[in-house]
């Protein structure tokens, strides 16, 4: 079944290709009802239009909140063509049929926004014919063709000279999804905006309910493990740098795994500013270093924190790679590389490695991720401002008799950006620009910091060390003595925080409090 097209209704805010497409259409005789400055520009690129106020007998009105809400309109849209009932009623009250309609709505998302926005701005452009037209169009989809995005006037424009002027029952079904999902969200962002506000005008942190809309971009093989399903979704109008809008240059798809795992690697290497390289396995890293010089100086130094583990890992520049990293990097198996770019000789030797998969990821803005963090719970959602990490450690208080020389500043500036995004309990030994030795997931801080020190393949005799929350006992102090550490930035609260520094003073450790928390569950 199909549906040929001879009266479309064209109402947009966002005009692009809109005079184009009126044009293609007027090739059909098809007979156009337009509004406002939508009809204004069409008339102005001498395309014949009909005024809806015109047709519907009544004016604009209200500052435009009224329009296009008539029975004329909307019996158009709504009436079934093979319901002698419908075809009848539309008769005896002079209700021409309506074949399509082409709107996008006010933008409201854009609108608030805006710094400064007032509540009254934003009720001004909540949108109400477009959004009942749009719901009308679709629900009458094996009838009405509904067209939202510019993007798909050349496909509807193909599809009408092919046939001869009409848009089949499947194109109007993918039509009118489409326009159910953007109404959705567009109620979506109305309902989150008033949903943080009182009519007083305070503003709540988190509103009262909260929706979001995702776009499946993949199906994967399988989850975290071959029995479960799953699927990667990309959150709509995502401007952050991130896995989700990534381009994969090379290899097969990624799992669910390494997913979350490249996510990990990215997040981490947007924290240093230097030319740095992690390497991540189970979203924790076994590599991490930066370098004043050359990339491959960081790869290199990252690869010798733990060069076990690191196979079958995810490695993630903050860099574009070039070739000398590239030639670093085949020697070894790896499941993803993340990089701004990658140089036509890196991708010459990195391609003929079937098995890895290259990302191109955009270079990050400053301040970059600002957005939300969720975490879903069974019949629940967790949401929390992201953590953004970025302490300065010259600011933290000095607690011992010793306050750290500049290089051991520079090293714990590394170690405590690097120890944010390891699980808590979270413990990193580190010299100034190398990651030597990781303590993840424990139970105990102490149990931590064994486990970094046996992890070590560097001596960490000389390393600082850095715990994403305070020491509990003076225990993981000592331990960090016996193992060579001369410095720790620890954000410290404990109740027994006096006993921790009376530690580091007996072993003449610098000891500096952030006040600030890093846990990572």
């Amino acid at each position: 079944m199909s549906n040929t097209i001879k009266k479309v209704l064209i109402s947009v805010t966002d005009k692009t290709g809109i005079v184009d497409f009126a044009r293609e259409l007027k090739n059909f005789d098809v007979e156009i009802l337009s509004t406002g400055g939508t009809a204004a520009q069409l008339r102005k690129s001498g395309i014949n239009v009909t005024d809806v106020s015109d047709y519907t007998g009544f004016p604009e009105m209200m500052d435009g909140r009224l329009k296009t809400l008539h029975p004329k309109i909307h019996g158009g849209l709504l009436a079934l063509r093979d319901d002698e009932g419908h075809v009848k009623s539309a008769r005896e009250h002079g209700i021409d049929m309506i074949d399509m309609v082409v709107i996008n709505l006010y933008r409201f998302e854009d609108t608030v926004a805006k710094e400064g926005c007032t509540l009254e701005e934003a009720i001004e452009n909540i949108d109400i014919g477009g959004p009942t037209m749009l719901r009308a169009a679709a629900k009458n989809h094996r009838f009405v063709s509904v067209v939202t995005d510019p993007e798909d006037y050349p496909v509807i424009i193909r599809e009408m000279q092919e046939t001869g002027g009409s848009i089949s029952e499947v194109t109007n079904f993918a039509l009118a999804t489409k326009t159910f999902q953007l109404t959705a969200r567009y109620d979506g962002a109305i309902s989150n905006y008033l949903g943080a506000r009182g009519q007083k005008g305070e503003i709540k942190k988190f509103p009262d309910t909260f929706t979001m809309q995702f776009d499946r971009t993949q199906d994967l093989r399988y989850g975290e493990n071959p029995h479960q399903d799953a699927a990667f979704y990309r959150e709509k109008n995502a401007s952050v740098s991130s896995i989700a809008s990534a381009k994969q240059l090379h290899g097969k798809e990624l799992s669910y795994n390494n997913i979350m795992d490249s996510d990990a690697a990215w997040q981490m290497a947007c924290d240093f500013d230097l030319p740095t390289a992690v390497i991540m396995k189970h979203s924790n890293p076994c590599g991490a270093a930066t370098s004043g010089g050359s990339l491959k100086d960081a790869y290199v130094k990252a690869m010798a924190t733990d060069p076990v583990s690191a196979f079958g890992g995810i490695v993630s520049f903050n860099r574009p790679v070039d070739k000398a990293v590239a030639e670093e990097l085949a020697k070894t198996f790896l499941e993803v590389i993340i990089a701004p770019g990658f140089n036509k000789d890196a991708l010459d030797i990195l391609t003929a490695k079937k098995n890895v998969r290259l990302l191109q990821i955009q270079t990050p803005a400053a301040g970059q991720p600002t957005d939300l963090d969720f975490r879903r719970v069974v019949g629940g959602l967790l949401i929390q401002e992201r953590d953004p990490g970025r302490d300065d450690i010259m600011k933290a208080k000095v607690v011992t008799k010793r306050a750290p020389t500049a290089e051991e500043y520079q090293a714990l500036d590394f170690a405590w950006r690097v120890v944010k995004n390891v699980k808590s309990n979270a413990i990193v030994f580190a010299a100034k620009d190398q990651l030597i030795g990781v303590g993840a997931g424990q139970m105990s801080r102490v149990d931590s910091v064994y486990i970094a020190k046996m992890k070590a393949n560097l001596p960490t005799q000389g390393t600082v060390l850095a715990s994403d929350a305070f020491f509990p006992f003076r225990d993981g102090v000592d331990m960090a003595a016996k193992a060579g550490v001369t410095a720790i930035v620890q954000p410290g609260g404990s109740i027994r925080d006096e006993e921790a520094i009376q530690a580091a003073d007996e072993h003449g450790i610098a000891m500096i409090f952030t006040g600030t928390r890093h846990f990572r569950h």
